[in-house]
């Protein structure tokens, strides 16, 4: 499973939206645009990425930035995992 499907799963168990219905891709904005997408979603999906990927992150490693679109949360994984 590559790195986009396993951030892209997170979000949809998350947000509890439908992949088929609403498909997400690198380009797909997140925070601001999915209603879903609140506070309580934020600190879910964070608590979730630690879970899944084994790494911390720090509140002072993330702003509104990370949740912009899929490619900023992904590229944020990518870095933790580096």
């Amino acid at each position: 499973m590559t790195l986009l499907n396993q951030v892209n799963t997170i979000l949809y168990s998350v947000l509890q939206i439908d992949e088929t219905r609403q498909p997400l891709t690198i380009d797909s904005p997140l925070l601001g645009a999915l209603p879903e997408f609140d506070s309580m979603a934020v600190v879910v999906i964070i608590t979730r990425l630690e879970d899944h990927f084994g790494f911390a992150i720090d509140d002072d490693e993330i702003d509104a930035t990370v949740f912009e679109t899929v490619g900023s949360l992904l590229s944020f994984v990518s870095g933790k995992l580096a």
